[in-house]
């Protein structure tokens, strides 16, 4: 059933308080970065119908059992980086004081999608959810108290580390890699939603995402599509290319075409889309995967960053999870070759990235798919209070260590000024 709202706004603000209120929920919002291949400005998903848990082993077989048996409905979910694990022969010991699941995926009992005012509610009350958002009266907020973050890296450590992995590149066992380092704050209680809004607000962004998963929450200012499905067409947008705003239009204009000119960028942004092309071949069409853009510029509240798109069409053979499962991690928060990045970050890196660098999305009736990169993301587990924010960025061979460290505090500034980040 469709309704129409005056105030939109308004209205996901007490849809997502609502969602809440529910053991699991999934609230994603583009933020109105509308672009060709978006169906909705934003999907909440809420209550358990069926849910699937599963861990590295065959959590890609049982996804594909899920998938097909609740074809018919809306599925919500969210994949970790560490899936890796089951897809090559590769581990991971790091530390993870998370404790998310490896995949979770739910068929919601109540879902809701927004474009535009108009407002689609797919539920056995539909009336009933609606009248009951539009009255809901939203919680007062209270100010978020400062968190004492801790890094698992001290400066020195990180740039000792950027140099080594840079003498790995130097030797030829990779070419570019992705290296990731946590931030993080014990024994900490926030507000989920409050932290939410704060950083949607501070930070649009076209895939941003509020998961509950029981007591585990993923607030996620994601700028990043990892893989989508429209019709018979894949679509993949990876980012790799970043500098901040300027101070005044003039400024900014100059970071801009700093940035286009950046012969840096520019190489790792070739060397992912190569990587994208690479893993869409096997599940596309021969002779359809094409780069429809190349080194995008995109401006966000903070940043621009340089984003190009991948596309093919998928091979009716191919199922939606082997397509994904195909692509899977990233090329954007792995590197080159793939495998001998993640193998050679889980020695660099001291924590566990969990569902970091992994994606949240869904799956609709229709066949069709959308999945964003877990990056700008805060975690937390709140039965544990503990709460963690990675950040990473691209090594090359020409990677300035300390230019790197510096990109990476630029991606996480907005979460850390929303936790009053001491």
């Amino acid at each position: 059933m469709i309704f129409t709202s005056n105030d939109i706004t308004l209205f996901k603000k007490k849809a997502l308080q609502w969602a809440s209120s529910f053991e699991v929920c999934c609230y994603l919002d583009s933020n109105s970065f509308a672009d060709k291949y978006s169906k909705f400005d934003a999907l909440i998903a809420a209550g358990v119908k069926r849910e699937l848990t599963a861990k590295v082993g065959n959590a890609f077989d049982q996804l594909q059992q899920f998938h097909k048996t609740n074809a018919q409905e809306w599925r919500a979910g969210f994949l970790t980086y560490d899936l890796k694990n089951e897809l090559e022969n590769l581990q991971s010991d790091n530390l993870d004081g998370l404790d998310f699941p490896e995949a979770y995926f739910f068929v919601p009992q109540h879902l809701i999608r927004i474009h535009g005012s108009e407002i689609e509610i797919l539920s056995d009350k539909t009336e009933e959810i609606f009248d009951t958002i539009n009255n809901y009266q939203l919680q007062a907020e209270e100010p978020t108290t400062p968190v004492d973050i801790k890094s698992r890296l001290t400066k020195p450590d990180y740039l000792q580390k950027v140099n080594l992995v840079k003498e790995h590149i130097s030797r030829g066992d990779i070419y570019v890699t992705n290296f990731c380092q946590e931030f993080y704050a014990d024994n900490v209680v926030i507000d989920p939603i409050k932290v939410f809004d704060d950083l949607n607000q501070l930070s649009p962004n076209p895939f941003a995402c509020f998961f509950k998963y029981y007591d585990h929450y993923a607030i996620c200012a994601s700028p990043e599509r990892f893989l989508a499905k429209r019709d018979n067409k894949l679509i993949s947008q990876p980012i790799k290319g970043t500098a901040p705003r300027g101070l005044d239009a003039t400024d900014d204009a100059v970071m801009k075409q700093q940035l286009t000119n950046n012969t840096k960028e520019q190489q790792e942004n070739v060397m992912v889309v190569d990587m994208v092309r690479n893993d869409l071949t096997p599940c596309a069409k021969r002779g359809t995967v094409q780069v429809e853009e190349l080194f995008g510029l995109y401006t966000f509240e903070h940043l621009h960053q340089m984003i190009s798109t991948v596309t093919c069409d998928i091979d009716e053979n191919v199922s939606a999870i082997e397509a994904i499962k195909a692509a899977y991690p990233m090329g954007s928060m792995t590197g080159a070759p793939k495998v001998n990045a993640m193998q050679l970050m889980e020695s660099f890196e001291v924590s566990k990235r969990g569902i970091y660098s992994g994606s949240i999305g869904y799956f609709s009736p229709d066949g069709d798919f959308d999945f964003n990169v877990v990056i700008r993301t805060l975690l937390y587990n709140a039965s544990k209070k503990y709460l963690s924010f990675h950040t990473g960025s691209a090594i090359t061979h020409s990677a300035d260590a300390e230019a790197e460290y510096q990109e990476c505090l630029l991606k996480i500034g907005a979460i850390r000024r929303v936790l009053r980040a001491r």
